[in-house]
């Protein structure tokens, strides 16, 4: 079995054991057994008791594999080896003796220990003894291994996966009804490699179904991925997603000016963004041999949809289709015999030859025209659904919904429920929106100005209706379910589980993964971030960094490579480059109880590229937590402990020069974990007041919970307290296959 399926598996807090894989059926534990659990403890894993049985009577192969694919997972053979040797005690190191070193080398100054990388450290400056690599320039030297194990005081309990169990959560995946994240088109990716393509499924979204067609296009089935292109834009999807890696059709200049403000700097001679937007836009040119030529007019030639409609498809893209018409040799093949079809949609999109429906829909629009307008958005449910608040503010709020009322049986309970959630940030005059532009960085905008000409009682009148609309429609759908149950049982912390809607998250959990806006209640007393980047890579200068922001009252601190200590956090050191191939690590310590004395509100956890480009691929960062005192070793300062992670993301596209991936709640004593990309290679880049609009919407989301309290209203479902009392039982365990719990949305 592929180590990526058990990878998968992992993620959804499984392990997937195939039948021909269990090969006896003792009730004996054998030693290879014992050892794994003991190995997995350490790692801060166990298993339940169907798992613990399966594994038992399993070929020691598999063990052997089980443990390799958690070690992977949980990063124990890389270099966790920070700058500072026992950095839980400050070095004292300042400006000071930055500047003193500066001079010292720059003047050749002899005075002093001269150290591998070339730098002369002098006398009565950075105290060596405490450093494994050169404080001045941030090269480590040295390695140390990971010392302090099991001091976890809650394992992840892993239960058991069987093929039919796993092939559920394949079908989840294909039919999800909501974009999937970076670790479920991980996971889907693994999964079409080492299953076939079940039979009779409908896939619920276009990304998804890219993934799908890519599979069966390098396995040659180009007959078969016919069937999947609807309309030019599928094609021009699957044609950018395999030049880009983007699922979302994302223009060049966004692609091209993101990847330049990568590569600004701070200091004016190392700012490279110039030749980064040369180069992103020369990888960014389209060249084709004559069979994918071919192939791609094979597929616009057999498009069952009217020239003049698909030409109107493809005008938001215009500019992005005469690119890939003339790399395609499209015009070449238009004048084969075979190809009419596609003679016919070049001479009609070259000629203009088509109306555009946005073009129309903003005429009637500024003429305040709302028959004509209506008439349109009803032609395109989804559309009018996306511009429902805007237009109630154009032309009233009655009116609109009385023209919305008339398709919403036909809008997707996806943009249902977004529309229910969101409608109170919306409708705010005193709040922001976060937003995040496709192939951009989390913004913070202001509301729209409209909003001033309503009083507050018309914009609660606003709220009101929308909430009113759109639970009648959702309570009529799950009205219409055919269920014989009578009774139902929810986990109460499914109301603190927000259902994935919205929210593309672009990096990987490998660890049982977790929803944006999961919250992480605290064991112990003090949280440690880290960050473990440059494994597999040759020595170079490649200067990843791991900060935090402390939010008060009335002011801010920061803790970073240019502040290693203050009140209540403790930095490991600044290491701005790494060893060869094994990596390094940073980490901060933050004191719970000492930040809540102090008055403190919340820690925003961030990580930065400070060298030029984006985060490391690869890069790893989190936190640990646990009940128990958490240990560093004197002797080298490794301080990471697999037992203790909480939670923990690994970058996989490099596009994202600086990332929020969490923010400690003091007061609530719970961590909320949260991806926001922002530009900037410093934690002071980051705007603090998007971190909370982006809280307040996370907070504003729908929770499993509330989901599945409306379904049993709907269906007169009796809520019990005991999960043995029910005829549905929807616990933790269920919630983890997001993917699974959009089934629930009837579409």
């Amino acid at each position: 079995m592929k180590q990526e399926v058990l990878k998968v598996s992992v993620r959804q807090n499984a392990i997937y054991i195939p039948d021909e894989y269990i090969t006896a059926t003792t009730k004996e534990i054998n030693q290879t057994t014992s050892v794994l659990v003991a190995n997995a403890s350490k790692l801060g894993f166990t298993f339940s008791e169907s798992l613990f049985r399966a594994i038992n009577n399993a070929n020691p192969r598999l063990k052997l594999q089980i443990l390799e694919v958690l070690k992977e997972i949980t990063g124990v053979n890389k270099n966790w080896t920070p700058l500072v040797k026992g950095w839980d005690i400050p070095t004292g190191e300042g400006l000071v003796d930055h500047l003193i070193t500066a001079f010292s080398n720059v003047f050749k100054k002899k005075s002093g220990t001269t150290l591998a990388c070339g730098h002369t450290i002098p006398e009565g400056t950075f105290p060596l003894e405490r450093y494994n690599g050169c404080p001045f320039c941030g090269t480590p030297f040295e390695q140390g291994e990971i010392e302090y194990t099991h001091q976890g005081s809650k394992l992840k309990v892993l239960e058991l996966w069987t093929y039919e169990e796993i092939l559920k959560f394949y079908s989840d995946l294909l039919q999800s009804k909501t974009p999937l994240d970076a670790t479920q088109v991980e996971s889907l990716k693994a999964l079409l490699k080492e299953f076939p393509l079940p039979n009779d499924i409908v896939i619920g979204m276009k990304e998804t179904l890219m993934l799908v067609i890519d599979v069966l296009t390098a396995e040659g089935k180009e007959d078969e991925v016919q069937q999947f292109f609807k309309n030019p834009n599928d094609i021009l999807r699957y044609l950018w997603y395999k030049h880009t890696g983007f699922l979302q059709i994302i223009e060049p200049k966004t692609i091209i000016n993101r990847k330049a403000k990568n590569d600004r700097h701070v200091y004016h001679l190392s700012d490279n963004s110039a030749t980064a937007k040369l180069k992103a836009a020369s990888e960014l040119k389209l060249k084709y041999s004559r069979s994918e030529c071919k192939r791609a007019a094979t597929w616009l030639n057999s498009l069952q949809i009217p020239a003049d409609k698909a030409c109107e498809m493809m005008h938001p893209k215009r500019g992005m289709w005469v690119r890939f018409i003339r790399a395609l040799r499209l015009a070449e093949y238009s004048k084969r015999k075979g190809f009419e079809y596609l003679a016919e949609l070049l001479d009609v999109f070259y000629n203009e030859v088509y109306d555009v429906w946005q073009g129309k829909v903003n005429h009637f629009r500024l003429r305040s025209d709302a028959e004509n307008t209506f008439k349109l958005l009803k032609q395109r449910p989804g559309l009018f659904a996306r511009s429902l608040f805007s237009n109630m503010l154009w032309f009233g709020t009655d009116v609109t919904l009385k023209h919305f009322s008339e398709i919403i049986d036909k809008i997707p309970a996806r943009l249902v429920f977004t529309l229910n959630m969101y409608a109170k940030t919306y409708f705010d005059k005193s709040a922001n929106r976060s937003v995040k532009p496709l192939g951009g960085v989390n913004k913070r905008i202001p509301t729209n100005k409209l909003l001033e000409l309503y009083t507050d009682k018309d914009i609660a009148y606003m709220q009101s209706k929308i909430e009113d609309v759109c639970l009648d429609v959702m309570l009529e759908r799950f009205s219409k379910q055919e269920n014989e149950n009578k009774t139902i049982y929810i986990e109460p912390s499914l109301y603190n589980m927000p259902v994935a809607i919205g929210d593309r998250s672009e990096t990987v959990q490998d660890l049982p993964s977790a929803l944006m806006g999961t919250r992480f209640p605290l064991e112990g007393n003090t949280v440690r971030l880290f960050l473990q980047w440059g494994q597999g890579l040759k020595a170079q200068h490649l200067d990843m960094d791991l900060s935090c922001m402390v939010a008060y009252e009335n002011a801010t601190e920061r803790c970073s490579y240019s502040q290693l200590t203050i009140k209540g956090c403790k930095h490991s050191g600044d290491i701005q480059k790494i060893p060869e191939m094994v990596g390094t690590a940073e980490y901060i310590d933050v004191n719970v109880n000492e930040l809540a004395l102090l008055g403190a509100k919340y820690v925003t956890f961030t990580c930065n590229a400070y060298s030029n480009g984006s985060l490391s691929p690869n890069l790893v960062v989190g936190w640990m937590d646990s009940k128990y005192p958490m240990r560093i070793s004197s002797r080298t300062g490794v301080a990471y402990d697999p037992s203790c992670v909480q939670h923990q993301i690994r970058i996989t596209q490099g596009n994202t020069k600086g990332l929020v991936f969490g923010v400690l709640d003091i007061e609530n004593r719970e961590i909320v974990w949260l991806e926001m990309a922002f530009n900037g290679q410093v934690v002071q880049s980051l705007d603090t007041r998007g971190v909370e609009t982006l809280l307040d919407k996370l907070n504003s989301k729908l929770n499993v919970g509330s989901l599945l309290a409306l379904k049993a209203e709907a269906q007169e479902l009796t809520l019990v307290t005991e999960a043995t009392e029910a005829d549905e039982v929807y616990d933790t365990n269920w919630a983890m296959n997001a993917a699974g719990v959009t089934q629930l949305f009837l579409d």
